[in-house]
């Protein structure tokens, strides 16, 4: 007895918006490569064919589009990945080096002033969130209520 068949793998390459041609919403779109393969005993051996889709996520249609278009798109998709990743006002990622040497970056955590920062009259700058506020402090005479008495 001779077992054999085909199997289909879909791939998400990218996640794109753009105008979909049905419904006309500029919605994300999956671009999905499906890759059909024939098998042997069910062990996948060769491609029977690969077929490069386009899927509204707004209304659900699925639209045929040429292998060059798809690759394109997902280039696009991971260059705007890339330049969100080093843009200003996104926190760096953990793999790229903090960005306090560069002009216009504040070399100090927030919360503490620049040098030469004056504070206004009155205003008391706020402690530390993981500062215990308003608790006595160990080590203090006189802070502690007595016990047992």
């Amino acid at each position: 007895m001779l077992i054999w068949g085909w199997r289909t793998r879909i791939y998400v390459l990218a996640m794109t918006t753009f105008l979909c041609g049905r419904c006309g919403n500029p919605a994300s779109h999956a671009v999905r490569k499906a890759v059909t393969k024939f098998t042997l005993f069910f062990i996948p051996l060769f491609p029977i064919s690969v077929k490069y889709t386009a899927q509204c996520t707004f209304c659900g249609i699925e639209n045929r589009i040429p292998k060059e278009d798809a690759l394109r798109l997902q280039a696009q998709e991971e260059q705007n990945q890339a330049q969100q990743q080093g843009a200003p006002g996104y926190p760096p990622h953990p793999s790229q080096p903090q960005a306090a040497s560069q002009p216009g970056h504040p070399s100090q955590p927030y919360g503490t002033p620049q040098p030469g920062f004056q504070q206004p009259q009155g205003f008391q700058q706020a402690p530390h969130p993981s500062q215990p506020q308003g608790l006595p402090q160990p080590g203090q005479p006189g802070q502690f209520p007595q016990q047992g008495r």
